[in-house]
This record gives C-alpha cells, sequence and structure tokens, in this order.
C-alpha cells in the first residue's frame, strides 16, 4: 500500500530561541561579499532562513519563539524593543547577522540544538542581502506580465519574428552571430517532426522542394498544422502531464477504460481549441452551464490520477492522497510551482503557506467519486461516450428520456381523480400482496412459527428449517427467520435464468460479524458455482449471476452487482434489498435497490455476461452455500445471526417506486383496514405509489417507453466507450482540512477552498469551486498560466524550456535564459485568444528556429547547451516518435485517429513480473494485424509496466503528472533501436520497399531509403560506406541463408517472397544500420 507519509520528507527547521539581544560578534566567520554573486531574495535568501529559521520565527503562532516572525517583511524589518531583526544597509546593526556571527556558540543561531550551522557563504549571502538594502523582492515569476519593449539589434536583416530580437540581442552581447539558416530538407524533416511527430512523406518533401516561392516554408508549415497527427503528436505532450493511463496504477493495477479522453485531447488540439478554454473544460466542464459531451469527456484530466481497490486502505489517507495529487497536477502543469512541497509545513522556498496548500486540495474534495476503484474499469461517476456515428442517436435517447421522464411527472401529478376514485370504490383494502399477485412467483410466509412456508407460484408449500434457525419478530412487524452459525432452510428449487427477467426483495439483517455470508443462493459450487446467489462479505453485499466456464477449467462466467462501498450493510439492523435483473444476463441488465431507494452500484464489468444457462439441479437455500476458503479448500458457510424477512421473488422487471412499495408493504396492509379519510400521509403517498405502479396503464406504459430508452442507451455504449469524469456532490462547499505533517490521521484546522496568497486573488465575481478555480488559472491577472505554457510549448520545439526547469518557476528552479523573450511570448499567446497553432507557427517560422545546428569552437566555449540559442535546435527524439518514424519511413504506420488502446510488440514477461495474480492485466495479450502499427500514444500504458521500449527512453509510468522528461543516451536504447521487433521489421519492410519501388541499381534503392530516413540523399563518401556495408552483408548472408531467412522472418508483416533472400537479409541490415544513425534518432 502507498503510504502517504511518503509523499513529503519532513524538514526539520530551527531559529532563535528566546528574544533577540545585542551581542558580541565576529566577522570573522563570514565570506566577504565581493565573491558572491548578485543575491536574489526569494532565491538565495529565503531558502536560508526557512531552512533554519521559520520553525520558531515563521508562521506558526503555536511555535513561534520571542513573538518574532522572519517570514513576512514586517516581521523581520519591523522596529523591536531592542532592534529590528534586519536593518536595511547595515548588517552590523542587525540583530538577525549578530546572532548568526555570534562568537559564543550558546548565544549563536541556529542553536546547537537544532543541529544546523550556517556555512561560510551562507552568511556572506545575508551579509550582503542586508547591505544592498534587504529587499525582499517579489520571486519573478510572481510579478504581472509585463509586454517588454523590443530591444535593438545591429543585425536587423535577421530578423523574421519579434521573438527573434530577444534572441540576438543576447547573442550580440555575448559577442556571438546566429548560425546560418538550415537546408531545405533539413528544415523541412524538423517542422514535420516538431509538427506532426512523423518525418515529411517524400511527397510532402517533394512538393516543398519544388516550389521556389517566398512562402514555400509557410506553406508547408501550414500545411503540417492542418494535419490530423498535429492533433496527436500535442496530445502525445498533454497525455504526459494529465498522467493519462490504461490502467488504475495501485495495487492490482486493473484495466481502465479512459480512452475517450485521450482522443478528445487530440480532437482537442486538431480544432485549435483556445488554451484557456482547454484548460476550463478539464478542470471544471461539468460545472459550466448546460456541458456539452466534450466538455464533460474533457473532465476525465482530473480523473487519470492512480487510484487503488486494495482490501485494508483508509478510504479517509486515499481521499487525501487523490486530492493531493490533483492539487499538485494544476501546480506543476498550470502554475510551474512544486505546491506539493507544503505537504508538511509551509513551503520552504517558495511563498506557498501548508494551509494554502490544503485549500487547493479542496477544490478536490467535493467530488462524488469514492475512494476504491473496484478494481473494474467503470469507477462511477462515469460517461457513456457514443460512437461517432452514434452521436445523433445519443442526442435523441438524451431528449427522448428527457421527454418520458417529463411525461411520467406529468402523469403523476395527473392522476390524483382516478387515485381519489379508487380509493372511494375501497379496492385498496382488497391488496393482498405489494405488487399484482401474477407477478410473485415465490414468497416467504412465516405467520406460523410452527409450520414455515412459502407462496410458490400461488400453492403454500412447507420448507424445511434447520435447528438453529428461529423465527421471531422481524423489521416493521414482519416474521424474520434469524440464524445461527449452523443452520439454514430450504426452499423449493425455482427456474431463474439467465435470459428471462426477475427480481428478488428481502429484509436482511446485518449481523454485528463482518465475516463472510451466504444469505441466499441456488447454485452448484461443483459447476464453476453456476447459479445464483446473495453474499455479503465485510458488509459489501453482492448479488450474481454465474453460467458457464470459459474458458475450460477457468470459472464460470459471471455478472456481479452491489451498492457501492459507502453503502454497506449497517451492522445490528434490518436493510431492504431488491435486485432486479432484465433477462439479458448482463451485469449492465442487473440493478439494485435499498430501502426502496436508487444506490449508485458497483460490480462486474458493465458488459460481463453470464453466458449460457445458469439453470442448476442444486435447492434453494437461505443462510446456506458451497464456498472456497482461501487455501482452496471446500467449506459451507452461513448467515450466522443475520436474519431475513418478507423475502419475495417476481417474474418480472422492478423500478424503484416499485421497489419502495415493497419496502412499505407494512404500511399497505395498516392502509387495508383505514377509509380513505383516514389514511396517513405515509399511507396515501405508499397506495398512491402503488396505484401508479400497477393499476395506471398509462403510467405502466410511459415505464415501458423509458425501459426502452435504457435498453438503447446500453446498446449504443456497447457500440462506443465510457471515460472517467468529475462530478461535484451537490449542495455542499468544497473545504478540506489541514493535516499535520501531511498525515490523514491528524486533522487540524478546517479550510476552505482558495488559492496561494502570493498570487492575485480570485475575483469575488468567480465561484469558489473548480470552475471558479479553472476562471483563475486563465485570468489575465494570472502571472504564471501562460509563463508556464509557452515555456513547455518552447520546450517541445527547442528541448529545453527558456527555463529549463518548467516543471519549477519557483525559487528553486532556474531563472530564465531570456526573461523579457518570455513575458512577450506570453503575452503575446494570451493576446492572440490563446491560440496553439498560431503560437507554434510564430515559433517556426523564426529566424531563431530555422538556424543550422552548426557548432563553432566560440560557441562550443561560450554557449555548450545552447542556452543562448546560438544555433538550431538539436537532440534525441523521444521514445514515441523514434518508434513513430520507424513505422512511418518503413510504410507500416496505420495513420487511424483515436479508438481503443492497442499492444504492440513487448518482450515476454514484463506485465506478469509486476502483476498479482488476479489482474486482469496480467497477462500481455499482443495484438495482430493493423494494430501492431499505431502510432506510439495509442500504446495500452500499464502504470506498473508502462511500454519497455519506451520505457528505456525515458518515457515515463504516468503515475505522477510529468512535464519534462529526463533525455539520457544509453546503450540499452541502441539495443531497442537495433534488435527490437518492430525495429527490425521496420527496416525489412523499407528494405523490400527499396528493393520494389526504388529501382534496379543500389544508389536508387538508397535513395528510397535515405529520403525516408533523413529526407535528403546520401553524400558520395557516404555512399561508399554504405555500398561497402552492403556488399559484405550479402557475403554474409549467402553463406547463411537460414540466418537471412530468420531475419525477414522478424515480425507479423509477411516478407516478399519473391524477391531475393540474400538481397533482402542484406539491405534489411543496411537500413537497420540507417535507423540508428545519430541523425536519424535526433531531431
Amino acid at each position: 500500500m502507498m503510504s502517504f507519509r511518503r509523499t513529503c520528507f519532513l524538514l526539520s527547521c530551527c531559529g532563535f530561541v528566546g528574544a533577540l539581544m545585542s551581542s558580541g560578534r565576529s566577522s570573522a566567520l563570514a565570506q566577504s561579499p565581493s565573491s558572491i554573486d548578485s543575491v536574489d531574495f526569494q532565491r538565495d535568501v529565503r531558502p536560508i532562513l526557512a531552512d533554519n529559521c521559520f520553525q520558531c520565527h515563521g508562521p506558526d503562532v503555536a511555535s513561534r519563539q520571542a513573538g518574532l516572525r522572519l517570514d513576512t517583511q514586517e516581521g523581520a524589518l519591523g522596529a523591536r524593543p531592542r532592534g529590528a531583526a534586519v536593518v536595511a544597509a547595515d548588517a552590523d546593526a542587525s540583530l538577525l547577522y549578530q546572532r548568526v556571527t555570534h562568537t559564543d556558540e550558546r548565544r549563536r543561531m541556529p542553536p546547537i540544538g537544532a543541529n544546523k550551522t550556517l556555512t561560510d557563504r551562507q552568511i556572506a549571502v545575508l551579509r550582503q542581502w542586508i547591505e544592498a538594502g534587504a529587499s525582499w523582492d517579489q520571486h519573478w515569476s510572481f510579478a504581472s506580465i509585463e509586454a517588454p519593449a523590443a530591444p535593438r539589434v545591429a543585425s536587423e536583416g535577421w530578423i523574421r519574428d519579434p521573438l527573434d530580437r530577444f534572441v540576438l540581442s543576447r547573442l550580440e552581447a555575448e559577442g556571438l552571430s546566429p548560425a546560418p539558416e538550415a537546408d531545405r530538407r533539413t528544415l523541412a524533416r524538423r517542422v514535420a517532426l516538431d509538427l506532426t511527430g512523423l518525418p515529411p512523406d517524400p511527397g510532402t518533401l517533394a512538393t516543398f522542394l519544388a516550389d521556389d516561392s517566398d512562402q514555400a516554408y509557410e506553406t508547408l508549415v501550414d500545411r503540417l498544422l492542418a494535419s490530423k497527427h498535429w492533433g496527436e503528436h500535442r496530445a502525445r505532450y498533454w497525455l504526459d502531464a494529465a498522467r493519462y493511463g490504461d490502467t488504475h496504477g495501485i495495487h492490482i493495477d486493473n484495466y481502465r477504460e479512459m480512452y475517450a479522453y485521450r482522443d478528445w485531447a487530440i480532437a482537442a488540439f486538431n480544432r485549435n481549441q483556445p488554451f484557456d478554454r482547454f484548460t476550463v473544460d478539464q478542470i471544471a466542464g461539468d460545472l459550466l452551464p448546460q456541458p456539452t459531451l466534450d466538455q464533460l469527456v474533457a473532465t476525465g484530466f482530473q480523473r487519470n490520477n492512480i487510484t487503488t481497490n486494495e482490501g485494508g486502505v483508509v478510504p479517509e489517507e486515499y481521499e487525501a492522497i487523490y486530492a493531493k495529487d490533483r492539487a499538485e497536477t494544476i501546480g506543476s502543469v498550470f502554475l510551474g510551482l512544486t505546491v506539493g512541497c507544503a505537504t508538511c509545513h509551509d513551503h520552504k522556498f517558495d511563498p506557498i503557506a501548508q494551509r494554502e496548500f490544503y485549500a487547493m486540495t479542496a477544490f478536490f474534495r467535493n467530488t462524488t467519486q469514492y475512494v476504491m476503484d473496484g478494481n473494474v474499469s467503470d469507477p462511477p461517476p462515469i460517461l457513456v461516450v457514443p460512437d461517432a456515428t452514434d452521436r445523433g442517436l445519443w442526442q435523441q435517447l438524451r431528449q427522448r428520456a428527457a421527454e418520458v421522464d417529463a411525461q411520467l411527472a406529468s402523469r403523476a401529478a395527473a392522476i390524483e381523480p382516478a387515485f381519489d376514485e379508487w380509493l372511494t370504490r375501497g379496492e385498496h383494502r382488497d391488496l393482498a400482496t405489494p405488487l399484482e399477485p401474477a407477478s410473485e412467483i415465490l414468497t416467504l410466509a412465516l405467520d406460523d412459527a410452527a409450520d414455515p412456508a412459502v407462496w410458490f407460484h400461488g400453492e403454500r408449500r412447507s420448507i424445511t428449517v434447520r435447528p438453529g434457525a428461529r423465527i421471531e419478530a422481524g423489521p416493521n412487524g414482519h416474521p424474520a427467520l434469524i440464524f445461527d452459525d449452523a443452520s439454514w432452510a430450504e426452499l423449493p428449487r425455482m427456474s431463474l435464468d439467465s435470459d428471462t427477467p426477475f427480481s428478488m426483495a428481502m429484509w436482511i439483517y446485518q449481523p454485528e460479524d463482518e465475516g463472510n455470508f451466504v444469505v441466499a443462493g441456488q447454485y452448484d459450487q461443483a459447476d464453476g458455482a453456476r447459479g445464483w446467489a446473495v453474499t455479503i462479505g465485510s458488509r459489501q453485499l453482492t448479488f450474481r449471476m454465474t453460467g458457464d466456464r470459459a474458458p475450460p477449467g477457468a470459472g464460470g462466467t459471471s455478472a456481479r452487482i452491489g451498492p457501492i462501498n459507502t453503502k454497506r450493510m449497517p451492522t445490528g439492523e434490518w436493510t431492504h434489498i431488491v435486485v432486479t435483473h432484465d433477462g439479458t444476463g448482463e451485469r449492465g441488465g442487473l440493478h439494485i435497490y435499498q430501502n426502496g431507494a436508487l444506490v449508485e452500484e458497483q460490480g462486474s464489468e458493465f458488459f460481463a455476461k453470464a453466458e449460457g444457462t445458469i439453470l442448476t439441479e442444486q435447492p434453494f437455500y437461505l443462510g446456506r452455500g458451497d464456498a472456497l476458503a482461501r487455501d482452496g479448500a471446500a467449506e459451507v458457510r452461513h448467515f450466522g445471526g443475520g436474519g431475513i424477512a418478507d423475502l419475495r421473488v417476481f417474474n418480472r422487471v422492478l423500478t424503484v417506486n416499485e421497489a419502495r412499495v415493497i419496502s412499505k408493504w407494512q404500511v399497505l396492509q395498516g392502509a387495508r383496514t383505514q377509509s380513505p379519510e383516514a389514511l396517513s400521509a405515509e399511507e396515501r403517498d405508499t397506495l398512491r405509489m402503488r396505484y401508479l405502479s400497477v393499476g395506471d396503464d398509462e403510467y405502466r406504459g410511459l415505464v415501458a417507453r423509458k425501459q426502452a430508452i435504457e435498453r438503447e442507451w446500453r446498446e449504443v455504449r456497447r457500440r462506443g466507450s465510457i471515460t472517467h469524469v468529475m462530478h461535484e456532490s451537490p449542495d455542499t462547499v468544497p473545504e478540506a482540512q489541514v493535516l499535520s505533517r501531511g498525515m490523514y490521521d491528524q486533522p487540524l484546522e478546517r479550510v476552505l477552498a482558495g488559492t496561494p496568497a502570493a498570487l492575485p486573488p480570485m475575483a469575488e465575481s468567480l465561484p469558489r469551486n473548480r470552475l471558479g478555480l479553472a476562471r483563475w488559472l486563465v485570468d489575465d491577472e494570472n502571472p504564471l498560466t501562460s509563463r508556464v505554457t509557452v515555456n513547455r510549448f518552447w520546450q517541445q520545439v527547442f528541448g529545453t524550456g527558456i527555463v529549463a526547469t518548467s516543471e519549477d518557476f519557483g525559487a528553486q528552479g532556474e531563472t530564465p535564459s531570456h526573461p523579457e523573450l518570455l513575458d512577450h511570448l506570453a503575452v503575446e499567446f494570451r493576446e492572440s485568444g490563446w491560440d496553439v497553432k498560431q503560437f507554434f507557427r510564430t515559433l517556426v517560422t523564426s529566424a531563431t528556429y530555422r538556424q543550422a545546428a552548426f557548432l563553432t569552437p566560440a560557441k562550443l566555449e561560450i554557449d555548450p547547451p545552447n542556452r543562448l540559442l546560438s544555433r538550431g535546435p538539436r537532440f534525441r527524439m523521444d521514445a514515441e516518435m523514434v518508434r513513430d518514424y520507424a513505422l512511418a519511413a518503413s510504410g507500416l504506420l496505420v495513420r487511424t485517429i483515436g479508438g481503443p488502446s492497442v499492444k504492440p510488440y513487448q518482450p515476454d514477461g514484463v506485465w506478469s513480473t509486476v502483476a498479482m495474480p488476479q489482474s486482469n492485466t496480467r497477462l500481455y495479450e499482443q495484438d495482430a494485424g493493423e494494430k501492431l502499427y499505431r502510432r506510439s500514444l495509442y500504446t495500452f500504458w500499464k502504470r506498473s509496466a508502462p511500454p519497455a521500449s519506451m520505457d528505456i527512453f525515458n518515457a515515463p509510468t504516468r503515475e505522477h503528472s510529468t512535464v519534462r522528461r529526463e533525455r539520457t543516451n544509453t546503450p540499452l536504447q541502441a539495443l531497442v533501436t537495433m534488435n527490437d521487433t518492430q525495429f527490425v521489421e521496420a527496416s525489412r519492410q523499407l528494405a523490400q520497399r527499396a528493393m520494389r519501388e526504388g529501382g534496379d541499381d543500389f544508389d536508387r534503392r538508397l535513395d528510397f531509403v535515405t529520403t525516408r530516413l533523413l529526407a535528403r540523399r546520401f553524400t558520395g563518401p557516404e555512399r561508399a560506406v554504405a555500398r561497402r556495408t552492403f556488399d559484405r552483408f550479402v557475403d554474409l548472408y549467402r553463406g547463411e541463408t537460414d540466418d537471412a531467412r530468420d531475419l525477414l522472418g522478424v515480425g507479423d508483416s509477411a516478407f516478399d517472397a519473391a524477391l531475393p533472400v540474400t538481397e533482402s537479409a542484406a539491405w534489411t541490415m543496411l537500413a537497420n544500420q540507417l535507423f540508428n544513425l545519430d541523425e536519424v534518432l535526433n531531431k
């Protein structure tokens, strides 16, 4: 179990103990300020104070010593009886400096007991800061964004876009010049990769090279921006930030159906949704007025977090974990802040108080999502996402359902005259059963304790009750059958089957013992548990139907349903339960009502089905059932201490209103003796509901229409998909509790949802919920969201952000390499209407981007990492791009957009090694056909074992949000691109295409290959090397034809047997070597 305690390291803080007093001081401890670079308060000074002083002189009143605060400017510089802690421009007069340099270690701060000592450099930083005026400057990223003035430059002719001015100004200041523009082939390849994630196809490349107009490059850019692959490429980065995955992540890491969210992100980028709306839809689409299907799907952004269903977890702990994850994701993705560092205490480096962090988590503590995911793909709240061809039908069904609901309400309101007439005729006095008698198959009759019986198909039959069971008064006057640890009752065998509608209702008494019980059932354990059963385990009630075994030797196919964990059976109480089945045998055809009310359900997968028949020759038992113990041994379970009353089985589906009528049967029985005028309000309401449900044909017809719509809806879901969404708890206020040291079981003060005080406040007009948070994030006054976003987009194109630490714009992050450029881009992006395509167009058409990646000795010395942008971008492509490049260049790539995740080639054992035995993602079942060759963002993402080849290329697990991947170069990566099935197969496909389509001579075939891999032809020396290599492979495979055939047989796609084996193998190996060129693997 993942521990919330491990989500934050405790940092001990210390500070002054007792009042600050004048004291001796020693300058020998301090380093000369002249050896310290310029001091920034947020970057250099505040961390020293936070780590050493804030525990005793910070925001916590309870631990504050001497009434001194050093976490605020007023506290540090304010007048005090014995002098200010900090006297601006006079370190020697500052009591802070006196105490940290005191010669007497007993009076020096931090105190001996703190086990902390300031270094000479830290003391020198404090001194220089004080002497420079003790500025309490706001950190640069918290300052409002102002459009900077464009700098003057000497080389005006180089400028293509205003952003170039900021780059060139810095280069000229460093004595550097930009690199020449890259050649057209290099530029075409670079921009195709940056805008679509794929190499340019030969046709697009040829069109560009043939276009000699001034706008040829801009035309290419626009064509790429219009490509459907643009959205895929942008979404690929976004999925890291959104921590999208296809499994739950914790415990057994079962499948989670959520690919509709991924497809929504692709579509949003392709339609160029403004980024501010993109943000609002994901954080609070469900809170918008009349949200669209897309806006609801978008809220999956905050359902992407990892979840658990591990037995024994404390729900309160995981509620805190989930809220923490969501607040941290908002912090890193939109604010560029490590807000989670304030989980256990105030942030040590940034102005984020602990209570402010928990105020941020409060935005996400007000949803209807339950902590436990049920190990199913669709834990609520979920949304049915229809297939594109069903969108029209989906809208029609919504409209028809709303119309029927309105008609039901109207009919219920109009029934009063007919109902009064029914009462006047006295027909209510003749009620013998809660519903129409013809619908009842079986009714438990315990009115005669000496002769317990059932009414079965209208005939009274005595039943067998084993010693130890007794009949006593039960709920609402019903006689009840109470069991001990070894007693049960045997009832007539029923013919309930998976293809027949039925319902059963009963009162159930949950004993204090929270063990595993069989309440009722008719099943054959020896036949894979074929049949049906009502069971309780740890107060969790479940109804299951089990049919044929599948596959042979495995357990029976089954459908299960029960109330969600928050609706467990209360101990020591009677609960009325109704289970209803529509005759489909599917989990989606089962419903459960509790105490006459709808209840949120959980169970097996929605379309899980009891295949075949559930009929069995076994008896129908109450309080008894066969089972398997943990060690696999057979055992008999009972319902010791439990009870059953008013059991009824019906031959049709029941509605929630009918379930309520049955639960109120004792009210109806009392009403039978009353005149209409003497009926109580409860009696009248219950009779009225019974009359509507049973006696009014018009109302029953409307109910039947609603059930038909629900069946159509289920078929729409079957053809489409579902996705997880957010849903706000109604009529509640978002709030959280501060947790002492981040411990879920040590709650402190309550806080309402809010944002950090160091940032501009939320407008009074904004609601204090997720919608208000989303609006605040994209408000013009917020200085971070636009900065953070354009920086991350810049990182995608140039490899490193203007702020290299794109996840941390705080004091511990790096400062911008070009601060004015960052603000210029942030302003332009915001004023463009948050236009993402326009922003990328600006980047890739700039002179800065179009530079060749040439390195000179001067640039190597002054700008080795290219932070000054003295040359074009060049870096190793991300994992998905490497694989997609091979598929596209070879012609294997299947360019279908969207759909369920796929399982391409993967080494054996990757999943099973980390999976628990009961996980449905324990065994990796490789796909076949086109699914093997889809783009990598469609690859199934198991969080506990992400795609192996991509993991080697630094892809994250997506257990948490990632906005900046590591980029390493290791031997394992070379082994993937040389030996992985996907890359060998791609090499063979490209090789054989070259042999078929490239021409008859070596040079033309080589051109075919290099044009697709490099967007250029080889030079003379390169051709010579390639030719020698090819000839050596030909010589090798002439004598090793079996090896050649083995090579050509790698992968599922068929090799062209009409081509010469030896030559095919040689071309395959040459193509494989070319795939591994640095020029290919780098952008």
